[in-house]
């Protein structure tokens, strides 16, 4: 079976959060199962830098306010993923960020880039490509979600199915929104600018566009899924998906072990495994000698590596850190987000240097040494569509302590006193989203580290768990089986 992956993002390539770690694992992991894969990007430096033996597909001239297209054929340096890179200069060859300036504002033809990600793959989906057609088309959050309408488009037009797509959303709050008059730019039937389309409170909606036209919806996790088709977080869509409810299906993201894996992890001071801990000891110190930490292991080291923002609840960790400072605990985070979060973490490591250390911005480096070393992984997230973080620290003896919502729920069990002696837990769960659940989620982590005995036991349930993407691309088999 061919499948198309469409997606701005690439673990290693180019990341700037979950979706390129998805993006990046499941296409080899669809390979063992025969899928044969291909995923489409923009032409964004880091791609057109990092991918190696491109060849030429197609010139496609003048589209979206780009002068000259091409489209190439390349593959990733370690040869396991085979990629289509749009080589469009004058929509996509930007430094930093590939969605915003230094200002961090959104580029104002955030529009007509993406529209050409949609487009294209909708071409190849035509036949652009003479060696190879693909029967579904895998579109991954709003950047990709005109594909499926320029696809049916296509359909309409020439009378006959070209491919059956899929849209994955991984977090629904982002919708990629744009002022109605835009519209007239995409090169779409005009009557796709309505509640069955595009259209979204006057305004153009990339996601929804994905979500209507797309013959099978999927999220990154069952709970999620739910969720969705609530007011509470359906973001303004939760009737149109409530209506589509039997083509959405949530699907939990895995890990890839070739990158998170305690036991060949290069970052690592020391290798450990669920059969001896004892690297991990070493990677604490390390840890806090990097930071500038206590060196100490009487009591917990807490971590944060995530977006600093409100949505991933870390006002609560704000508010409850002298909690965990005045119990001898310690936080070591790492992450930038909104200024007065970013802020009140930097005034905490300022005033407690020895419990508190912050490093903002991302280090992929760091983020392993933060996950190998500390003893407590805190995401506890407003939502969270699936949460890769938390599986992260399972996999590495990192407990973690969540939000009871989305993923979170779905891949953590709380150290409850009966998930203790059924020895099913595997970290602390809170369900009010306030800095009182938060507390006590966090005294539950101390009362159980004290117990050194229990405490093992749960690191290694925890590190026991299957959390490997075979399942994960075992249910988008079938899914793409469903429609093609």
């Amino acid at each position: 079976m061919r499948v198309l992956h469409v997606c701005s993002e690439l673990f290693p390539l180019l990341k700037t959060g979950g979706l390129a770690d998805v993006t990046g694992a499941l296409p080899p992991a669809l390979a063992e199962l025969g899928c044969d894969s291909r995923v489409l990007v923009p032409g964004f430096p880091a791609f057109m830098s990092g991918l190696v033996e491109k060849k030429l597909v197609a010139e496609l001239g003048s589209k979206f306010g780009a002068a000259d297209v091409r489209l190439y054929l390349a593959k990733t340096p370690d040869n396991l993923t085979t990629l289509y890179v749009i080589d469009a200069p004058d929509l996509f060859d930007r430094p930093g960020n590939p969605y915003a300036d230094a200002n961090n504002q959104a580029y104002a033809d955030n529009y007509r880039r993406f529209a050409l990600l949609g487009w294209e793959a909708a071409t190849l989906a035509e036949g652009l490509d003479s060696t190879w057609k693909p029967e579904v088309v895998h579109g991954h959050d709003w950047h990709s979600g005109l594909a499926a309408a320029y696809i049916k488009a296509a359909e309409i037009s020439s009378g006959h199915k070209l491919a059956s797509t899929v849209l994955t959303v991984h977090n629904l709050a982002y919708q990629g929104l744009f002022p109605a008059h835009v519209f007239g730019e995409l090169e779409l039937p005009s009557y796709f600018f309505g509640m069955n389309g595009l259209e979204f409170f006057d305004q153009v909606s990339f996601l929804k566009s994905g979500l209507f036209f797309s013959d099978k919806l999927t999220t990154v996790s069952p709970s999620y899924a739910d969720e969705i088709q609530d007011v509470e977080q359906g973001c303004g869509l939760s009737g149109l998906l409530g209506a589509k409810n039997q083509d959405l299906v949530g699907i939990l993201n895995g890990v890839d072990p070739t990158v998170w894996n305690p036991e060949i992890d290069p970052i690592l001071v020391s290798k450990f495994s669920v059969r001896s801990m004892t690297g991990k000891a070493k990677c604490k110190t390390a840890l806090q000698e990097y930071t500038g930490l206590k060196v100490q292991n009487e009591f917990p080291l807490f971590t944060i590596v995530s977006r600093l923002t409100e949505q991933k609840g870390l006002h609560l960790v704000v508010d409850g850190a002298l909690e965990i400072i005045n119990r001898g605990g310690q936080i070591a985070i790492l992450g930038s987000g909104e200024p007065e979060i970013e802020s009140a973490f930097a005034a905490l490591a300022a005033k407690y240097p020895e419990s508190v250390a912050v490093q903002l911005g991302y280090d992929e480096d760091h983020a392993h040494r933060l996950v190998a070393g500390s003893d407590v992984i805190m995401v506890p997230s407003r939502f969270e569509p699936c949460g890769l973080t938390q599986l992260y620290g399972m996999i590495y003896g990192t407990l973690p302590l969540v939000h009871k919502v989305g993923g979170l729920a779905d891949t953590v069990t709380d150290c409850s006193l009966e998930n203790l002696a059924d020895e099913t837990a595997t970290g602390f769960v809170f369900d009010n989203f306030n800095v009182q659940g938060f507390n006590s989620a966090a005294r539950r982590a101390f009362a159980l580290f004290a117990r050194k005995t229990e405490w093992k036991k749960v690191q290694k349930f925890a590190m026991a768990q299957d959390l490997s993407w075979d399942a994960a691309a075992q249910k988008y088999f079938d899914l793409y089986k469903q429609i093609t």
